[in-house]
This record gives C-alpha cells, structure tokens and sequence, in this order.
C-alpha cells in the first residue's frame, strides 16, 4: 500500500520548522502581502498553528493577522483581506507543524514491535496522533490526550475520528494496552458525550478479548451511537516477537463470525446498516476454499468504508473481477498476452490462496496467466498479505518458479506481474528493494499492475506496449 508522509523518529521527537509555506498562488491575497515558498508562519491573530487544522479553524475570517518568518530570518508582521470565501493562496509542506504525538502505550499486540532490526526509521515510528487520524484515517487509542485536547477536538469539530477499542472491560484493557488504558476509554466517553463521532476497531487476540469480552464491548459500542462503525481484525504477529505462537483457526475464527451475527441483523433492522464488521481474514480462516460462497454480498459492506482495515477487500476483488469479464476488458487482456507469447504469474502473498486461484481458472486468462502465492519468510508468524511481501522473499520465488516453468515447458517466456501495494509511494518494498533491484537479482521482466481488477486487465491488454 503507497504510504503517505512519514515522520522519522528525529523529526518526530524534536518537532517540525513550523508551517512552512511550499506554494503560494499567484495574485492570491498571500501573495500580494508578499509571502512567498519558504517563509513560516508563526501566529494567526496573535495565537501559534499546530498543524493544517489549526490554520484552517483559525483563518476561517476575512482579514488575518500574520506573523511571518522569512527564510532569512526576519520576522514580518502582515495583515491579509480576501473576499467572502476566496482562498488565501498557502500550501503548506507538512499537515503536521509540530512533532507527531508519539504512543505511550505497552500494546502486547503492537506490529511494529514485532518487526525485525535493520528496516528504515519511518517503520518504527509509533504514532497516536489524533490529527492524523482525521486526516489520514489512521486508528488512535486517545490515551495520550490532555483536557485542551479534548476541549479543541470538540470546539473545531475534529470529528469523525478512528479510535482503537479492543475492549471496555478495565482488566482486559490494561493487559493488552497498558496503565494508560482506562484514560483512553474516559477520553472517548466524554468526547461520545459532546457529539464527536468514530469508527472503532478491535484488534482480537485469542483468548484475551474474545468470548465475553467480546460480547461485552460490542454491546458497549453498540450502545454508544456515535460510534458509526465496528471492525474487527485478527491479531497479527511476527516471528520477531516471543509473545504470540498462533492466532485463530477455522472454529474460532467460525465463532467470530457467529457472536457478531446477531449485532449485525439487529443493525440493520435499527440502522439499515451491518455496523459491525469482520475483517476478511476471519471467513479466509472459517471457510478456506469455500470462501466465495459465505461471503457476504456488496450491499452488506455499504460504501466499504472499512476496505483499508481488510474489510470487503475480497468481495471487491470478486466483484471487480467479474466486471472485468463482463465488459470484455479480461477477453482483451487474454488475447494480448496470447499475441505477446508470455506466461504470466500473479505474484501474490498466501493470503489470497483460498479465492485467487478459482477466479484465474474460471476466467479467460485461465492456462496464461496463474497466480504465485508466497510464503513470508521475512516476517513470519500469519503475515500473508500481499502489501507486506518482502524484496527478498519476492526474489527468491521468481527464481524458482521462472526454473521449474522452463524444465516444464518449452515456452520460456516469463513475464512476472507484481501487485503496486508491494510498494511504497517511492516505489521500494518493505525491506527497502526497487523493481529495479529485482529485476536485477532475477534476471526476468517484471511488470507493476494496479490492484484492482479492472484497472489491470485493461493494463494487461496493452501489454505489447508495456514489453
């Protein structure tokens, strides 16, 4: 999955320049005050900006008092008009102006605790930072607010907001949170209380927080309507960590399913909607091969607001490829990889074993394209996503895989199609390897598709252009 803005470790704990202005519009009102890229902001009407928010809520009027660092060093004090609703004409480089807020919490579930040494900083960075939240959709525990940050939350309507639940009872969430639990569950009490809304997410770990537990904290949730949404994912773990040896398997995973069902019905009888949600990963785990005839249909999962949470990423996958079949974009994909004379191989982690493999055979690139399934070893533990792959790992199954199609047949033309989320948004895997770096160690063609169905079956049918 491309990655948004990162903030490394340094940056994180000494804090940000400031708003630092990267773009002024000409004939803007910014520019004809003569503010230009590089200068900071340092005040709106005599009060400091934390981040773009901030500037957002504090320069909602038609005349601004500025106070201006310019790159220099000299401090300027300008005062900006604009007309009704005319923009001032700033962009800013960073969302954040200060340093991101860091966690404090002990998670005993915490991914990235549990990744090995050597990646880059940005990786490690745990963030709690309810700003991003808003802007970036990322989940927050609240544990670390002080009272002038719920009071600006509520004032600035920073709302809705994701928040990371994972259970009410006091016990249960200091075990897997730590001592600072109980303040993030007064922390979102009172902000539910003044009208700020939240999709919450409950990391489920085998035998802590499932069970009754379970059942208490949806019911809690449920009572609470300004929580809008429930998901609920399954504990991830690593090799790199001694904490966790196995997750679920197909009859806990089966009695996830069952102990949300009736939240569900009862939903969408009260709401018109499921509101309660289970990753994809738990009917992976309770169906396996069987996956496409449980899973529920398009409608139930609204307008997949939880899709980066791998909630209806494989109904969406199911649904598009059918589209793609449907509106011949799949025939035309078949045909120029025939023409083109090349074999290829979907290169895909093993979490899409159960459903990947039946859609290819049942479709018409069925005998020219098959999928690659691979198994992490850079990580370990359940990590089988596709997104988390890493170079090396990706490295050493194109080789073998390109050696056992050429003892097998004598059409050695191998063409490696790799998913985009195996990248991030500077093009470089987890482990911080290029396409190009694999390319070289391999040896073979590599093509990177979009991963949507749609999206590339029609990429596929220009291959000769891509080749």
């Amino acid at each position: 999955m491309p990655e948004v803005r990162t903030y490394p470790p340094k940056e994180a704990e000494k804090g940000s320049s400031g708003a630092v202005i990267a773009e002024v519009c000409e004939g803007s009102p910014a520019d004809d005050a003569g503010i230009y890229a590089g200068c900071v902001v340092r005040s709106v009407n005599g009060e400091p900006v934390a981040d773009v928010l901030d500037w957002q809520w504090k320069s909602a009027e038609e005349c601004l008092d500025l106070i201006i660092e310019e790159p220099c060093g000299d401090i300027t004090s300008l005062t900006l008009e604009r007309e009704a609703d005319e923009p001032w004409g700033m962009a800013f480089r960073d969302t954040l102006f200060d340093a991101v807020r860091m966690c404090k919490n002990t998670c005993t579930f915490c991914f990235m605790k549990q990744l090995p040494k050597g990646l880059r900083r940005s990786l490690y960075l745990r963030d709690d930072d309810y700003r991003l939240s808003f802007l970036q959709g990322t989940f927050v525990t609240l544990t670390n607010l002080e009272h002038a940050d719920v009071a600006r939350i509520v004032e600035q309507r920073i709302t809705p907001l994701r928040v990371s639940l994972h259970a009410v009872d006091a016990h249960v969430r200091e075990q897997l949170i730590g001592r600072n639990a109980a303040q993030g569950l007064a922390n979102l009490e009172e902000l539910l209380e003044q009208g700020i809304e939240f999709d919450a997410q409950i990391v489920l770990v085998p035998g802590v927080n499932d069970g009754v537990v379970l059942e208490e904290t949806i019911r809690w949730a449920y009572e609470h309507t300004g929580i809008r949404t429930l998901g609920i994912v399954p504990l991830g773990y690593t090799d790199h960590q001694r904490n966790f040896t196995g997750s679920f398997d197909r009859l806990s995973a089966r009695d996830v399913l069952d102990a949300i069902a009736p939240y569900q019905e009862r939903a969408c009888v009260e709401r018109d909607y499921a509101w309660v949600y289970a990753s994809d990963e738990f009917y992976l785990l309770a169906y396996g091969d069987d996956v496409l005839d449980h899973l529920p249909d398009a409608a139930f999962y609204g307008a997949f607001e939880m899709f980066e949470d791998g909630i209806g990423i494989v109904r969406s996958c199911v649904d598009e490829f059918a589209f793609a079949q449907a509106d011949g974009a799949m025939e035309a994909a078949s045909a120029a990889l025939e023409k083109a004379g090349v074999h290829g191989f979907f290169v895909c982690g093993e979490g899409m074993r159960p459903y990947f493999g039946n859609l290819i055979a049942s479709s018409p690139l069925n005998g020219l394209v098959e999928p690659l399934f691979i198994k992490n070893r850079f990580f370990g533990g359940n990590v089988d996503v596709t997104g988390l792959l890493a170079g090396e790992d990706i490295v050493r199954a194109l080789k073998e895989a390109a050696r056992t199609w050429r003892d097998r047949s004598e059409h050695a033309s191998v063409l490696f199609l790799l998913f985009d989320v195996m990248f991030n948004a500077d093009g470089i895997t987890i482990d911080g390897m290029s396409l190009e770096d694999i390319m070289q160690e391999t040896g073979e063609r590599l093509l990177v598709l979009p991963s949507n169905p749609l999206d590339y079956t029609k990429q596929l049918s220009l291959i000769d252009k891509e080749l």
